[in-house]
């Protein structure tokens, strides 16, 4: 004697929706994978190398600072070149002041060429290569470090 009170039939009908809804639920997954497959895994970051300007722009003997780079660019009587403004401490940005460089949160000092004169600083301040483009551009590479005896005469 059949005690359950749901007919066979019923049952079947249970079952097969239950596997319906599994496979659409397994062919929703893979279809899902598949379009988040297509979307390219890719972080934008702005270039590493990029122009500056025009030499004729920075006039001869200054120091100019671009704040959106956070770099220093001279043009000095030697020629030019590029530090960057990124206190080796803690990431702040120096600051000219005196003969050299000047971090306003911690104290570390930097003479002119970028070396740590005083403070926290464990590392020197970096110079950048710079070159010029056939349309007579600066272009700051912050991929390729340069020694402080590094200028470019353009």
């Amino acid at each position: 004697m059949n005690t359950d009170p749901t007919p066979p039939d019923m049952m079947r009908r249970r079952l097969f929706a239950a596997g319906c809804f599994g496979i659409g639920a397994a062919t929703a997954g893979f279809l899902a994978a598949t379009l988040r497959f297509l979307v390219p895994n890719v972080l934008y970051e702005p270039s590493r190398r990029f122009d500056v300007g025009a030499p004729s722009d920075f006039a001869p003997g200054s120091v100019t600072f671009l704040a959106e780079r956070q770099l220093y660019v001279f043009n000095s009587v030697d020629g030019f070149y590029c530090i960057s403004s990124v206190c080796t401490h803690l990431g702040c940005n120096v600051k000219r002041g005196g003969a050299g460089f000047e971090c306003p949160c911690h104290g570390s000092r930097f003479d002119d060429n970028g070396q740590v004169v005083d403070g926290p600083a464990p590392k020197p301040l970096p110079w950048y290569a710079l070159s010029l483009t056939p349309r007579k551009q600066l272009v700051v590479d912050l991929d390729q470090s340069v020694t402080p005896t590094f200028r470019l005469r353009a």
